[in-house]
């Protein structure tokens, strides 16, 4: 039977690329599976933005017992993020003053995610990884952890994400930071401080959010025009039901730090403003997924990324309807490729 293990490191003085620098950090994160002797079948798996370490849930048929990336067989590592609301230090985290960090969290990159990540191998002894591998803000987080030092890492696959966002993914960002903001009871993020949540504005940002998550033909073919009561139409039921999911489980201001993140990610940042320099120091051993119905990131961009990387790369595209949220649903095909890729 698979072993599972749920742990928080500590790591004092932790520099974001913001040129804040954080007494300490907790970096909360799970395990499955056991390291073996010489610590070598160990794979690192980065969440997406809204997701957590509980990674045989939201990944359940990709990562298990006898799936893809067998935890009967790998050591599976995956932390929750920083700037996060699931263990890692976030914005409702202890300030010194013991109320929440609120509007004092700092702005925090998904290098800063991927260099925290690194710190955590350390703690865990972990001096190569297998592969390390994320869809989304985790694909994004996946290709600057093998950037950092790429000699610990044997593979890196980047699904459902690119080098780089542009101008059409900061719009989308920016519109879904703007929900939460304009909510009365966000108070600049210092929302806990009086007992207020803006509830109301992370629903609208992930009914936006999840408009780029779907495929516009993939929502008409389920909904159609359908109502599901005078005036209310089934697929605004639908984004309502996604809403108050999200609501009930995620922290607001993580969500626009996150987001922010996400936003802003470029690997070109401090490394070459020509992509193919900027990423000379990558894996050499490469995996590229994309969603043929993505619009979030679409397959055009995600394939300047796999043109752009050296060495050995394969860019894959996954045919759904689905749209974005393909790498997460369509998971006999994304446990076809992956399987491929670990095996080869």
């Amino acid at each position: 039977m698979t072993t599972q293990s749920t742990s928080v490191e500590r790591i004092l003085g932790f520099g974001t690329d913001s040129g804040h620098t954080f007494g300490t950090v907790e970096i909360a994160y799970e395990t499955f599976g056991t390291l073996n002797a010489d610590r070598s079948n160990a794979i690192l798996i980065e969440h997406a933005l809204t997701g957590d370490s509980r990674v045989t849930e939201w990944w359940a048929g990709v990562v298990g017992p006898g799936e893809a990336i067998d935890t009967d067989k790998y050591f599976v590592v995956c932390a929750n993020s920083l700037g996060g609301c699931s263990g890692t230090t976030g914005p409702q985290s202890s300030y010194d003053d013991g109320l929440a960090y609120g509007s004092r969290f700092p702005r925090v990159s998904i290098r800063d995610m991927a260099r925290l990540e690194h710190n955590l191998a350390q703690i865990l002894g972990i001096d190569s990884w297998v592969a390390v591998i994320g869809g989304s803000m985790g694909g994004a987080r996946a290709l600057e952890f093998a950037l950092l030092d790429s000699r610990k890492v044997r593979k890196c696959a980047v699904i459902a994400a690119p080098a780089f966002c542009e101008a059409d993914q900061i719009a989308w960002a920016m519109m879904q930071e703007r929900a939460i903001e304009l909510d009365a009871d966000y108070y600049s993020g210092d929302y806990s401080a009086v007992g207020s949540f803006p509830g109301h504005g992370l629903g609208l940002a992930r009914q936006i959010a999840h408009l780029t998550y779907r495929n516009d033909a993939d929502l008409n073919e389920r909904f159609s025009r359908r109502l599901r009561s005078e005036d209310y139409y089934e697929v605004t039921s639908y984004l309502d039901h996604q809403a108050k999911k999200l609501t009930a489980r995620f922290d607001p201001h993580s969500y626009i730090v996150l987001t922010r993140a996400l936003r802003d990610h470029d690997v070109r940042r401090g490394r070459s403003s020509d992509l193919t320099v900027a990423l000379a120091d990558a894996c050499t051993d490469n995996l590229v997924v994309s969603v043929s119905s993505d619009r979030l990131f679409p397959p055009e961009q995600v394939g300047v990324l796999a043109e752009a990387l050296p060495g050995r790369v394969r860019h894959h595209i996954i045919d759904s309807p689905v749209g974005h949220d393909g790498f997460l649903t369509e998971t006999e095909k994304i446990s076809a490729v992956l399987a491929d890729f670990l095996a080869d």
